[in-house]
């Protein structure tokens, strides 16, 4: 079977709408296209009883109740709307918050916001394979920690912190936790009750959605979260997120959540053979080359490959038909090494030369066999042109030559 080219594989980045969620959209665009705040009315009426329906779908796909979810318009907005507004409703019980620093930029930089307004940071470190244990957690919490906001699984290398052990912690200290789970929700199955977490964040694009829509969910009994919100108007989602809610993203949210639910062991199991047979085949054909991050504790759709001796925007040049990425997809503008790589202590030249691969629910095997014989066949042409490869062929590391001044 011939493959169609260009093939996606940057699936973390964002996912295609599956032509189910797009149907249950097009009534809302255009028959049943009222604002679900207009109580006067059966328009009105239809978009309410809508969004109520994508509310227990959504609950249902986190083991929350319809009534702890608030909607937004993604997880960038879920994580300032989280962050900052548990931060300033509980600022008289302390200053001090806990993240990592290979969190998203959406968690990171309302922190750094938060360090300008007066709140101390910690920023953990996580380990070589990009993990935060519960032990560390333990151990950086302080008499004025409010606040505790980790990611559920990493966009860029998949690897899964220890998100129940935390919440653990954060119950028995009554410290708020917040999980950014834009990956994990949909992927994996999520138990907020279980796993002892205050406020999650998730993304209808992430889980074959549309973009432009995305929930927190902000738990209501032991404890009641409160949340200042980021902006004022009419009181709308509990007086957290006002402004005329996104019906027909939200009717799309909610169908995406549901098929997910449905299909997700299946979906993960095939997508995990797929996966580890891509990885498997390059690391057989390419010498020095390694997967980035906790190989036996990450999402089944992603990989995060670094190919010494390449350069990773010359590779993307060199594989240009499969849609990967070098980084993620927010950062990636910058020619910055990934700091996600960095942070586990990568050095810049393997961090360089790495490849995020994100499959998902349309990516067929024919499609994994064309991407391992481009990357095979790039790499071998880029290695071949590489005096740094061909050094350490000769057993030479390339780190410690002295090159000569013309």
């Amino acid at each position: 079977m011939a493959v169609k080219l260009p093939i996606y594989m940057d699936y973390n980045a964002t996912t295609p709408v599956d032509p189910r969620v797009l149907e249950a959209m097009l009534p809302y665009f255009t028959q049943m296209f009222g604002n679900a705040a207009s109580r006067n009315h059966s328009f009105g009426w239809e978009a309410e009883a809508a969004v109520d329906k994508a509310r227990e779908q959504v609950a249902a796909l986190i083991g929350a109740s319809e009534k702890e979810i608030i909607w937004t318009s993604g997880s960038t907005e879920s994580n300032n709307l989280a962050i900052k507004g548990a931060a300033d409703m509980y600022k008289d019980k302390g200053r001090h918050i806990i993240t990592a620093l290979h969190e998203h930029k959406a968690v990171l930089d309302p922190c750094k916001r938060l360090q300008k307004e007066g709140f101390d940071v910690t920023f953990l470190q996580p380990d070589r394979s990009g993990v935060i244990t519960a032990a560390q957690v333990a151990e950086a919490i302080r008499p004025d920690t409010i606040l505790i906001s980790l990611m559920w699984a990493n966009n860029e290398i998949g690897t899964i912190n220890e998100i129940p052990g935390i919440g653990k912690i954060c119950k028995e200290k009554d410290i708020i936790f917040h999980t950014d789970a834009t990956q994990w929700v949909g992927k994996m199955p999520t138990d907020v009750e279980e796993a002892g977490i205050d406020l999650l964040s998730a993304s209808a694009h992430k889980m074959y959605g549309p973009k432009g829509v995305g929930f927190l969910y902000v738990r209501r009994r032991k404890p009641r979260v409160r949340l200042t919100p980021l902006f004022d108007g009419g009181g709308h989602e509990r007086g957290m997120r006002s402004g005329t809610l996104n019906v027909t993203g939200i009717v799309g949210m909610g169908a995406a959540a549901e098929i997910c639910q449905r299909e997700m062991a299946q979906e993960s199991a095939r997508i995990r053979a797929m996966r580890d047979r891509l990885e498997t085949a390059i690391l057989a054909r390419l010498d020095a080359t390694r997967v980035n991050g906790q190989v036996d504790r990450r999402l089944p759709q992603t990989s995060n490959i670094s190919f010494a001796y390449v350069e990773g925007e010359s590779l993307m040049m060199a594989i240009k038909e499969i849609a990967v990425s070098s980084g993620s997809a927010c950062t990636s503008a910058s020619l910055e090494p990934s700091y996600v790589l960095k942070s586990l202590g990568i050095g810049d030249d393997l961090a360089h030369s790495s490849l995020r691969f994100g499959l998902g629910r349309f990516t067929t095997d024919e499609e994994v066999d064309y991407a391992i014989e481009s990357v095979v066949r790039g790499v071998s042409r880029l290695r071949e042109m590489s005096p740094l490869y061909e050094l350490a062929m000769e057993g030479i590391d390339p780190s410690t030559v002295e090159w000569g001044k013309h």
